[in-house]
């Protein structure tokens, strides 16, 4: 029993003090994936989230999809999705919780977090102070928790401010921005002007669901009356929720962090008034037995202070992919703005703009340039409010935020801060390291000398040569232009053959196409046209292409839309391989052709996207000579994904046992062996609501099993899922090679490999 007695003195709160190695504020995607990537380079990290949860305006509180430079299969960035911790969590909640419960995900979280013996975690936590050492340089942050009435006090030699409105940064003193620059201070012909609106608004959603008997609804005094003060309100569906109401936003005239309550209560203003028009209005049938299952409490925020670094990204980095040594990741999300009136404008909810590719995005806008030992991620880092409006979303913070948890490790290593990783030609060794993780930074392969493959030789059961995608699938009409998408070789002539089922006498149009930067997708270049007449019936095309590319990359065999026409479809599918369609997405702004304004420095281009599976099939198609780009020297090439060519080991799907052969001339000490496999990075993964067809990407490597060349066991996997599978040998082995035998994932679709590293 406790009992205290009236005290005159003030009593404390308990006060714990911590000592840390990095200390990261911030639960959400970017905190999340910077603590994670620190904590398994052994770097003894804090972690501190004001909320219950983790994961931010992904969590379960607020319920947003993440994305990144997939954009919805909706622009031209092929093979995007974010990579490394990023990519693991998303895999890991494809295979756990493919329907997109948002509860499921923030598990998914945790589990990540919590299995890390380096990171201390901090749940309703916040910072709300600092201590500096000096001008330049913090010393500790203090936090309270209220549910455990105790205070924190956390040091450490460097911090991350994830946390969303720079609590950190902004009380050090670092230098900060709010709202849009000028269309002069940077040269940005995007900028928006006061009408529009600077800043981005909040947003809340509800999900509602049907009940086996009729339900009644008394919308609250404070809902919105008048449905009509939301111009877009016949845009509003009674099966619509979560963040389909993304345009459910608001305060973008007012101080997105100190009048944040007040927004709050508007939008639930907003969302109340909105279930009210649709239970009780009588303009929606079948609505009687649905209620309200959930209401967010707590508004998802876009934008409040952006903080400026050693580089400040802006528009023209973005539209025109600018190239940085120090790049440490990529972005692909449309430059998307939106009205600052939100909900109640009269404007489109957002207007995006599109790059042909993806971009760099470089380590010097993650370093705050006034506080030594301060890290930028998420939503806060250096961007002007254009590039903001693409760097922002949760995929592309995540995947940045893990380039600092790397950063930090060598900065801990080297006893340097995070500045000097430039000033002493480190960044070279931070771009290697995030690539061992998966970073797969454009153009930057993982170092030869990382991978004791560099000097094997390696031999395959067998390579895949593409001479032909089956026509075993379903009839595909033309109604829509279509393309097979193919890595093909520089100087060489290639001829098809394509099945038709023409459905009344009429004129096939054929074009060869590519990009005009070989590492984009994006089929502007129209290289050669063929018109053939074709009568009614089902028939065999032949064509042949005389213009050949100059380099290797992907080309476009295209067929342009004609409804009078049915091409075969194949159920075969391929690593690296794939088809796509001059079709639309609305759900980022694409209406096939990007026309914007001509004064604004955006490129027009057409828009050629994947259909989702169980969708999206191959053409079927004879291609001579073959495509041989699947050979085993890729799993050494230092890519892990496709980039201008498939960057993969494929087998033959008629060898029903793959296997890879590594041997050297001399032993070798091998510690670690580390598979990259084919988890489809052109899928986005959303990470709640959506929903995916499959658990596991149908190109993943499932079973395989590796011995020493005396046939002993190594390791064996079954039921893999997951992109990386990282061996750890519990001794390192003296050997001088080892084989890897594997099951082709299903019966269509061949075993591959991006690359196999050895250490």
């Amino acid at each position: 029993m406790l009992v205290q007695n009236n005290s005159a003195a003030i009593r404390q709160n308990k006060t714990t003090s911590l000592q840390s190695e990095f200390v990261v504020i911030g639960g959400g995607t970017a905190g999340v994936c910077a603590a994670i990537t620190a904590a398994r380079k052994g770097v003894k990290t804090v972690l501190i989230q004001d909320r219950p949860v983790l994961g931010g305006n992904a969590s379960s509180e607020v319920r947003l999809w993440i994305l990144g430079a997939t954009s919805h299969m909706g622009n031209n960035n092929r093979w995007a999705r974010e990579g490394g911790v990023m990519d693991e969590i998303l895999v890991e909640n494809l295979y756990r919780n493919k329907e997109g419960n948002a509860v499921i995900f923030d598990t998914v979280l945790l589990e990540k977090v919590l299995n890390e013996e380096n990171i201390t975690l901090l749940l309703n936590t916040a910072v709300y102070d600092v201590s500096k050492s000096d001008d330049k340089n913090l010393e500790s942050v203090r936090a309270f928790n209220p549910q455990n009435s105790t205070e924190y006090i956390i040091k450490a030699p460097l911090f991350c401010d994830a946390s969303g409105d720079g609590i950190v940064a902004f009380k050090a003193g670092a230098s900060f921005r709010m709202g849009a620059e000028t269309q002069e201070e940077f040269g940005e012909k995007f900028a928006p002007d006061k009408a529009y609106g600077e800043l981005l608004g909040h947003s809340m959603y509800f999900y509602s669901k049907n009940t086996d008997k009729p339900v009644k609804y008394v919308a609250p005094e404070y809902a919105l009356k008048d449905i009509t003060a939301i111009p877009r309100y016949k845009a509003i569906g009674k099966d619509d929720k979560g963040c389909r109401f993304w345009w459910f936003e608001y305060g973008g005239r007012g101080d997105t962090i100190h009048e944040t309550e007040e927004i709050k209560y508007e939008l639930w203003k907003v969302i109340y008034g909105v279930w009210d028009y649709i239970k009780n209005s009588g303009n929606f049938e079948d609505v009687d037995n649905m209620t309200l299952e959930w209401v967010g409490t707590v508004p998802g925020k876009r934008e409040s202070r952006r903080f400026e670094g050693l580089y400040m990204i802006k528009q023209q980095d973005v539209i025109g992919q600018s190239k940085f040594d120090d790049a440490i990741a990529h972005g692909g999300w449309a430059i998307d703005l939106h009205p600052a009136d939100g909900v109640y404008s009269e404007l489109s909810g957002c207007t995006q703009w599109h790059s042909k590719g993806v971009y760099d995005i470089p380590y010097r806008s993650f370093v705050s340039k006034d506080i030594d030992n301060l890290f930028l991620a998420g939503r806060i880092i250096s961007a002007t409010h254009v590039a903001f409006g693409s760097t922002r979303v949760m995929a592309t913070t995540g995947l940045c935020a893990q380039a600092l948890g790397m950063a930090a490790s060598i900065c801990i290593e080297n006893k340097i801060k995070p500045a000097q990783i430039l000033e002493n030609g480190l960044i070279k060794k931070l771009q290697n390291e995030l690539n061992l993780f998966g970073q797969s930074i454009p153009r930057v392969p993982i170092q030869k000398e990382s991978n004791l493959l560099s000097k094997a030789t390696i031999k395959s059961s067998s390579s895949l040569k593409l001479t032909k995608i089956i026509g075993d699938g379903e009839w595909m009409n033309l109604g829509t232009a279509t393309a097979q998408l193919l890595p093909l070789k520089a100087n060489q002539k290639y001829k098809f053959k394509v099945l038709a089922n023409v459905l009344e006498a009429t004129n096939i149009e054929i074009q060869l196409r590519t990009s005009i930067k070989a590492e984009n997708y994006c089929p502007e270049l129209i290289l050669e046209t063929q018109i053939s007449s074709l009568e009614k019936g089902e028939q065999e095309i032949e064509f042949e292409f005389d213009t050949t590319l100059t380099e290797d990359q992907y080309a476009f065999v295209t067929f342009l839309s004609n409804d009078k026409i049915e091409l075969k479809n194949s159920n075969q599918r391929f690593t690296g391989i794939l088809s796509v369609f001059n079709g639309v997405n609305k759900a980022v702004s694409n209406n096939g052709k990007q026309t914007p304004p001509a004064a604004i420095g955006v490129d027009t281009f057409e828009f050629w996207i994947p259909h989702r599976r169980p969708e999206g099939k191959n053409i079927a198609l004879e291609i001579s000579p073959a495509i041989e780009v699947f050979e085993e020297n890729n799993i050494r090439n230092g890519f892990v994904r496709p980039g201008k060519t498939s960057n993969a080991w494929s087998a033959s799907l008629e060898d029903k046992n793959p296997s890879l052969t590594i041997t050297w001339d001399e032993v070798q000490e091998v510690s670690e062996i580390k598979l990259f496999l084919d988890t489809d990075y052109d899928h986005p993964l959303e990470s709640t609501l959506m929903g995916h067809p499959e658990e596991v990407a149908p190109f993943c490597l499932r079973n395989y099993k590796i011995t020493d060349l005396n046939g002993n066991l190594i390791v064996e996997k079954q039921g893999n899922y997951q992109t990386i599978n990282t061996w750890k040998l519990e001794q390192p082995i003296q050997t001088k090679g080892f084989i890897i035998e594997m099951e082709h994932p299903l019966e269509n679709v061949p075993a591959s490999i991006f690359e196999i590293v050895c250490q």
